[in-house]
């Protein structure tokens, strides 16, 4: 039965400064060569989360490039949200790219209208469910996972939910609540990735990337440190739990507007 190793990576930025964020994870995920199948960096692993066009790439740019050669190295799926500019918009645009260099993007749906994003980026209208070694795996990007229905695993579409993230400390509660909500809720594995330390913003971090199974458990918690730690998950497991605790069969039919 498949099974995936989960690599999660929570690390601090420098402000804006794509070259700088890149050597430093470079650095930093060189060990994982051989003993990973998914990468997770966080949201704007770039830059920072920051309302302006700075640090912008058109998608093809070099930090999709240094993504490539990353990914090409650990014989990894890596993923990460970065600014990324189409058509005269900007969009905080995730990643991922598989080792052959191929790679999909999903747009970030729901915009933090309290830090003026919806000022600056333009919203996402399409989910994004990727396959990799036998897992379904959805991708999201920090405030979405605020919005259930936005995540709602109908007719168990995905077997994973990935959020990027730069989650502020004031909210610590509401991202390690709702990170736990959204696998119960799903029957679905939950790996969030957050960052740690100040923003140019001055605005803390506290890190809490997590890895939760259907069942609300966390696998991993990172707690407020830099860090990267894996995790193996199996699917026999997710699929055992469904099938003795089939509450999806119950769950309200909707649909989005």
């Amino acid at each position: 039965m498949n099974s995936l190793r989960i690599t999660l990576v929570q690390t601090s930025l420098v402000w804006e400064n794509p070259t700088a964020n890149c050597a430093n994870l470079e650095e930093e995920l060189n060990h994982l060569q051989g003993n990973t199948d998914v990468v997770i960096l966080p949201e704007m692993f770039t830059t920072g989360f920051s309302i302006n066009s700075v640090g912008s790439e058109f998608q093809k740019g070099p930090s999709l490039q240094w993504m490539q050669l990353i990914a090409n190295r650990l014989d990894a799926l890596v993923l990460g949200s970065i600014k990324c500019k189409e058509s005269g918009k900007l969009y905080n645009r995730l990643f991922a790219v598989f080792p052959d260099g191929n790679f999909a993007s999903y747009d970030k749906k729901h915009l933090f209208r309290m830090g003026q994003e919806p000022e600056v980026y333009s919203s996402g209208t399409k989910r994004q469910i990727i396959n990799y070694k036998g897992f379904s795996i959805a991708l999201f990007i920090c405030y979405d996972l605020r919005f259930p229905v936005w995540i709602r695993n109908k007719n168990q579409e995905y077997d994973l939910a990935v959020f990027v993230a730069n989650w502020p400390a004031a909210r610590a509660e509401a991202w390690k609540t709702l990170l736990k909500a959204r696998a119960i809720e799903n029957l679905s594995y939950v790996a969030g990735v957050n960052i740690v330390g100040e923003d140019g913003n001055l605005l803390k971090y506290q890190g809490d990337s997590a890895l939760i199974n259907f069942k609300g458990e966390a696998l991993l918690n990172l707690a407020d440190r830099k860090s990267i730690e894996t995790f193996e998950i199996f699917q026999k497991d997710l699929l055992e739990f469904r099938e003795k605790f089939p509450a999806h069969l119950d769950a309200d039919p909707f649909s989005l507007d």
